[in-house]
């Protein structure tokens, strides 16, 4: 195959960058480089060269011949091949109250059957929170949650985790975990500008250890005799991104979603995730990219921070088996995340990285937003204004939303309050809202 690169400096004037890490973040382990000065120069496969040599001159150019080259790329060298939804899938309403909140939300929880067993089998459930001041359809905001839906909020309607129960483990422990990642969600923030928030436990999918892929749903789909996925098919990473997929399948259903307006939002390894399953599922309106670093947002040609080496290394059940070959050879890849980003073009996408996390390369992820924004161009789409980084809380909001905040590798309420805004400026729900009838 032969490939188009796209020559890139790191210290070219065209992408001049004009930031300074903090000196308390800046301390280097044995073996990663912190030390942008460092940075050895690559190039990039430009994202709008044909494999074949010839520019993409159209937006329909794009559309029929070259997304969906970069799209197979991703697909069979790092992501993997994902199937499309189970023949046999169901849904059913396990449980609602519409005072959830002290009132302020409708609580709904939601089991999606992936075979005909139904309970018996494997499944994922959902937790929805909808407005209740809000006139349906809502905009909607989903994300996979690491431990449970049970740990979004201490809200004690929320069914616990069916994995926070299992190998004899005490109920009463898993108890204590209600409500423990709250901070990460701003549930009463998100129902309040108007949007309703749904999250699925990301085990429901696959499990996030190397278990050769027996206790996620990757065996649902084996053919006769197989026994683990083939080297481009779907890892763990992939198997989350099918199940939110499938959360979007649902939504089609149910009247009080509108589906035509659902975000995406993932932090960290589900930031990879929410970044995948935008790029694979057209139906996501909007796609958010929180932390996300190597293996999401973050170029992987760049060698600051974490190496493909190590993330391959420590997390081998993430990606499909031929991305193992580029661990020492990231340069070989056909693909690099700028790519990743704009097969989310022209629908609106936010990448937001924090000052501190070096380990996720942040100026690696505003460098991938940047050269999307060649694709966002060439359909009309604003991209990002500049290549050089904006100052730290000073955000960017175009077609291609971007922040650096300060702080470290987390969720935050900084981060939820831009993400409403750029909610807010694509999707305009406000007109939607209704005050609250007074109480008493």
């Amino acid at each position: 195959m032969k490939l188009h690169m796209k020559p890139f400096r790191v210290l070219s004037m065209s992408v001049a960058l004009i930031f300074a890490f903090p000196a308390s973040a800046i301390a280097e382990p044995p073996g990663f480089n912190y030390d942008e000065s460092k940075v050895h120069e690559y190039t990039l496969p430009d994202a709008l060269v044909m494999a074949d040599g010839r520019q993409v001159t159209s937006p329909q150019m794009w559309v029929a011949e070259r997304r969906p080259e970069i799209l197979k790329l991703f697909e069979t060298e790092m992501y993997g091949r994902s199937p499309g939804p189970p023949k046999d899938m169901a849904f059913e309403v396990t449980s609602e109250d519409k005072t959830a909140l002290d009132g302020m939300a409708t609580r709904r929880e939601v089991s999606v059957y992936f075979t005909d067993k139904r309970k018996d089998g494997p499944r994922m459930d959902i937790l929805i929170y909808l407005p209740n001041d809000v006139q349906a359809p809502v905009p909607l905001f989903i994300g996979l949650n690491f431990e449970g839906n049970h740990t979004v909020h201490a809200d004690p309607g929320i069914t616990i985790s069916r994995y926070a129960l299992r190998d004899g483990k005490n109920p009463a422990a898993a108890e204590k975990s209600r409500g423990r990642h709250a901070m990460w969600w701003a549930i009463n923030m998100i129902l309040a500008r108007g949007y309703a928030l749904a999250t699925i436990h990301c085990a429901d999918l696959d499990p996030d250890f190397d278990d050769g892929f027996k206790n996620g749903v990757q065996p649902l789909f084996y053919e006769p005799g197989q026994t683990a996925p083939r080297a481009d098919q779907w890892g763990t990473i992939g198997a989350w991104a099918w199940g939110l997929s499938r959360s979007l399948d649902y939504f089609a259903t149910d009247h009080d979603i509108d589906a035509q307006h659902v975000a995406v939002m993932g932090h960290s390894r589900l930031g990879k995730t929410a970044l995948w399953a935008g790029a694979r599922d057209q139906r996501f309106a909007l796609v958010i990219s929180n932390n996300s670093g190597r293996g999401g947002a973050a170029l992987s040609r760049r060698d600051f921070g974490e190496p493909v080496k190590r993330i391959i290394k420590a997390f081998p059940h993430w990606f499909c088996d031929n991305f193992n070959k580029y661990g020492d050879h990231p340069e070989a890849l056909p693909v690099d995340q700028h790519m990743l980003i704009a097969l989310v073009a022209p629908r609106p996408v936010y990448v937001a990285c924090a000052e501190e996390d070096l380990w996720s390369d942040p100026r690696g992820e505003f460098l991938a937003a940047w050269h999307a924004s060649d694709v966002y161009r060439l359909l009309g789409a604003e991209g990002l204004p500049s290549g050089t980084m904006p100052a730290v809380d000073q955000p960017v909001m175009n077609t291609i939303g971007f922040h650096i905040r300060r702080g470290k590798h987390d969720v935050t309420d900084y981060d939820w309050q831009r993400y409403l805004d750029f909610a807010d400026k694509h999707f305009r729900p406000k007109s939607n809202v209704r005050p609250r009838t007074p109480q008493g």
